[in-house]
C-alpha cells in the first residue's frame, strides 16, 4: 500500500510543498504561495520604521503560507489522506520569534504590535553585530571551547538575537515565555507539543552534543539581565533530526484536510534538508547551495577545528555524521539589487522586446565576455561576510570601474565575486583537514544559471555536479517526514532509497582557470586587507551613516 509524506520548504520570500510517494519517491503535487509581507527592512505593517541592518518577518506569513500550500498539494494530488503518514518542515535559520506562554507569537498582541522586535527576526538581521563581537570576545578572554562555532559568533544566530531584545525591548524580553527558530514553531503549532531540533541549535544556538549550552553558566557575565536564560526562555528539550515530536493535533489535521495520525518530524535548516534529497550520504561531498544566500555543508566522520564557519553539528543533518557548515549571506539579492537599481531601461526594453527576463538577457551578454576583459573585481559583501570573516559589518565593493564599464561586465563580475567567495571557503576547510573529494551543487541558481555555474567550476578548478532535483528542500524535508514516520530506519537508508542523482557535470576550462587564479590572488589579498584589519574603512562608513 502506498504510504504519503509532505516536505514543507520555508524560504525567505515564500514557502513550497510538496507530496511524495515515500514508497517510490515521486513527487504527485506542489505547490508555492508568496509571504504577504515578504521581509521588512524599513518599516513595519502600520508604517513604524526601522533601523539599519534589520530584516524581519510576519509570523502570519508562515501560517498562512503552511495551510496553502498543504491544502494544495493534496487538492491537486486527490489521494486518501489517510494515506498521508508524516510531515517535515525546513526553515531559514536562525529565525528566530518570540512566543507567550500560550504559544503565541508577541508580535500578534495589541501591545506589541508595534514593536519590531516583537516580530521574526530574519537569518540576515544583523542588528547585533557588536553585541556578537563582544560574545566573541569573552569566547576568546575565557578560553571558551570554539570549535563548534568556528571561532567567531554571528549576529545572525540566536544569543546575539535575544540579547539584543534584552537591550532594546526588554518588555518584549519580559513578556516572551520562549525564543522558538520558525522551524520548531512551526512544529508547536501543529502539535502543540514543545520541541527544539538539534540542526537549529548546533549551527546557530552555541550549543554541541557533549557541552550543551556553552554559555549557561556564564551568560550572565555578559549582562546581569540574561541570567538563566537557558532552560527558560531558551528551551533545552530538543531532538536529533529525523525523529518524531508527535502527531499532528485534531484541530489543526481538520484546517489542512490531513488526518489525526499524521507524524511530524523535528525541523530542520532549509539549506540543510537537500542533502539526502541529493543523495548525498557519505563524508567529503560538499553541497553546494546557490539562492539568495548560499551555504557549503559536509560531513565528516571527525571533530576539526576549523576557524572562519558556522561550525559543525552531531546528527544535525545525516545521522551519525559531523556536518559543517560554512556561507555567504549574499548570493542571488546582489543579483537582484543590481537588475533593480543599476540596469538601464534601454537593457530591460530590449530583453523584454526578445522575450526573455533581464538575467537571461545579462547572461547572454556577459557569457561572451573572457576571464579578466572587464578589468573588474568584486568583493561579494553586499550583506556582510559570513564565512570565513563572520562580520556583518563589512560591505561589498567593485574595483576596476570606469566610463566605458558597461552593466553587463559588472554583472559578470558579481557571478565571479560569488564563485571567489566560496573558493575562500573550499579552501578554509581543507587546509584545515578537511578534504572535499565531490562537489554537488543545487538551489535556484545552479539549476538555472549555466553561466554561474561554469565560472564556479573555472574558479574552483573542480568539476561541479548540478543535481536536476530541484525540489531538493521541499524533497528533503520529506525524506526527513519518511524516516520520523517510521516508513525507513534512518536517513542515510532513506536517502539512498530515494535520493535523486541525476543531473548535469561541469567541467572546468583550463585556460579560464589559470585567468581566475591570477584573479583570485588579486581576491584574496582585498579580502585580507578590508576582512582582516588592514583598513576598516567600511565599517567607518558604517558608523557615520548611523550616527
Amino acid at each position: 500500500m502506498d504510504k504519503y509524506v509532505l516536505g514543507v520548504d520555508f524560504g525567505t520570500l515564500s514557502a513550497r510543498a510538496i507530496l511524495v510517494n515515500a514508497l517510490t519517491g515521486e513527487i504527485l503535487a506542489e505547490k508555492v504561495s508568496d509571504y504577504e509581507h515578504q521581509v521588512m527592512y524599513k518599516n513595519l505593517p502600520d508604517g513604524t520604521p526601522l533601523p539599519d541592518k534589520f530584516a524581519l518577518q510576519h509570523p502570519i506569513d508562515y501560517i498562512n503560507a503552511l495551510t496553502d500550500t498543504v491544502k494544495g498539494v493534496i487538492k491537486t494530488a486527490n489521494v486518501d489522506k489517510d494515506k498521508i503518514v508524516g510531515i517535515a518542515n525546513d526553515f531559514t535559520s536562525c529565525t528566530l520569534i518570540p512566543v507567550n506562554k500560550e504559544g503565541v507569537p508577541l508580535c500578534f498582541l495589541d501591545q506589541f504590535k508595534t514593536n519590531p522586535h516583537a516580530y521574526a527576526k530574519l537569518w540576515k538581521h544583523h542588528y547585533s553585530q557588536d553585541l556578537a563581537d563582544k560574545i566573541t570576545k569573552y569566547c576568546h578572554d575565557f578560553n571558551i571551547p570554539s570549535a563548534s562555532f568556528g571561532g567567531k559568533v554571528s549576529s545572525e544566530w540566536l544569543l546575539p538575537k535575544v540579547w539584543e531584545t534584552y537591550k532594546f525591548a526588554k518588555d518584549v524580553f519580559d513578556a516572551c515565555y520562549r525564543f522558538y527558530e520558525v522551524g520548531d514553531y512551526i512544529n508547536y503549532y501543529l502539535t502543540g507539543i514543545e520541541n527544539h531540533s538539534v540542526s537549529f541549535l548546533g549551527f546557530k544556538g552555541l550549543w554541541t552534543d557533549k557541552d550543551g549550552f556553552l554559555f549557561k553558566n556564564d551568560v550572565h557575565k555578559l549582562d546581569d539581565g540574561l541570567k538563566g536564560v537557558f532552560g527558560s526562555k531558551i528551551s533545552e528539550k530538543f531532538n536529533p533530526v529525523g525523529t518524531s515530536i508527535g502527531k499532528i493535533k485534531k484541530e489543526i489535521a481538520y484546517k489542512l484536510g490531513l488526518s489525526e495520525n499524521v507524524f511530524v518530524a523535528t525541523s530542520i535548516i532549509d539549506a540543510h534538508a537537500s542533502m539526502p534529497a541529493l543523495g548525498i550520504n557519505e563524508v567529503g561531498n560538499l553541497m553546494l547551495v546557490i539562492g539568495t544566500s548560499a551555504c557549503q555543508i559536509v560531513n565528516s566522520d571527525k571533530i576539526l577545528d576549523i576557524k572562519g564557519i558556522c561550525g559543525y553539528a552531531k546528527d544535525a543533518v545525516l545521522p551519525p555524521y559531523y556536518t559543517y557548515e560554512a556561507g555567504q549571506p549574499s548570493c542571488g539579492d546582489q543579483f537582484k539589487w543590481f537588475i533593480d537599481n543599476c540596469v538601464p531601461y534601454e537593457y530591460k526594453s530590449d530583453a523584454l522586446s526578445k522575450g526573455i527576463n533581464i538575467h537571461r538577457y545579462l547572461r547572454d551578454k556577459a557569457e561572451k565576455l573572457a576571464p579578466a576583459e572587464s578589468g573588474l573585481l568584486s568583493l561579494d559583501w553586499f550583506n556582510g561576510n559570513r564565512s570565513t570573516l563572520n562580520d556583518a559589518n563589512l560591505s561589498a565593493l567593485i574595483l576596476g570601474l570606469n566610463l566605458n564599464t558597461k552593466p553587463e561586465e559588472i554583472y559578470r563580475a558579481l557571478l565571479e565575486g560569488t564563485a571567489f567567495g566560496t573558493k575562500m571557503i573550499v579552501d578554509n576547510f581543507e587546509e584545515n583537514g578537511l578534504p572535499i573529494n565531490k562537489i554537488t551543487a543545487t538551489g535556484g541558481i545552479a539549476n538555472n544559471d549555466p553561466l554561474m555555474m561554469q565560472i564556479y567550476a573555472d574558479v574552483l578548478d573542480r568539476e561541479i555536479f548540478v543535481s536536476d532535483c530541484t525540489l531538493s528542500g521541499a524533497y528533503g524535508s520529506a525524506i526527513y517526514a519518511s524516516v520520523a514516520s517510521g516508513i525507513y530506519p534512518d536517513i542515510i537508508t532513506a536517502s539512498k532509497k530515494l535520493g535523486k542523482t541525476t543531473g548535469k557535470y561541469y567541467y572546468p576550462k583550463k585556460e579560464n582557470a589559470l585567468i581566475y587564479k591570477k584573479l583570485y590572488a588579486e581576491y584574496k589579498t582585498l579580502y585580507d586587507y578590508f576582512g582582516k584589519g588592514g583598513n576598516d574603512v567600511m565599517k567607518r562608513l558604517i558608523a557615520l551613516k548611523t550616527k
